[in-house]
């Protein structure tokens, strides 16, 4: 029973790190628009612009794009059917463990020498990627996507994960295709 008790900080670390990996996505579009009328792109500048991350995630983001959508038969154009625009946000979750189960060390405490049991506190950053479709005549909104996910704070897998939303996102484009 001691080792169980042991082991269970480790086991809720690892749940909430294997739990973190995945994206979810939802879509939304316009149901009067024919999506088959549309053939080719461009980034939505001034969009763009207002995204609120770096430019070196942000050219990650629209390399990504670029690449789902030349895989799905589009084309970059000066002259585009629909605009590409991105918008994020992030949030902090904060996340307080009590370890009511007994488990904690001995160690100096507020009291004296004795038995700590202080509950373990983790944090992590939750990102959303909106993706925007403007169709370029009207000027309208007519599909959003987005994808809600733990962000890596390891700069070597950052550019996989930006992937990974980008291409769990562009699963849902066109409506009615997706996988």
């Amino acid at each position: 029973m001691k080792k169980i008790m042991r082991l269970l900080p480790i086991m809720l670390v690892l749940i909430t790190l294997t739990s973190c990996s995945t994206v979810k996505v939802a879509a939304d579009y316009d149901k009067a628009v024919n999506f088959d009328n549309y053939k080719t792109f461009a980034f939505f500048k001034s969009g763009i612009d207002k995204a609120e991350i770096n430019d070196i995630d942000k050219r990650r983001i629209l390399r990504a794009i670029e690449t789902e959508l030349t895989a799905k038969g589009y084309t970059k154009s000066e002259n585009p059917d629909v605009l590409v625009s991105i918008f994020t946000k992030s949030n902090q979750r904060v996340d307080i463990y009590n370890n009511r189960w007994g488990v904690g060390a001995w160690g100096w405490g507020r009291f004296g020498w004795g038995f700590n049991n202080q509950p373990a506190v983790s944090t992590s950053t939750q990102g959303v990627l909106f993706v925007d479709l403007i169709d370029a005549n009207k000027k309208e909104l007519v599909w959003q996507g987005q994808g809600t996910g733990y962000l890596s704070k390891n700069m070597d897998k950052k550019e996989a994960r930006i992937n990974e939303f980008v291409t769990k996102i562009m699963e849902k484009y066109p409506p009615g295709m997706e996988k």
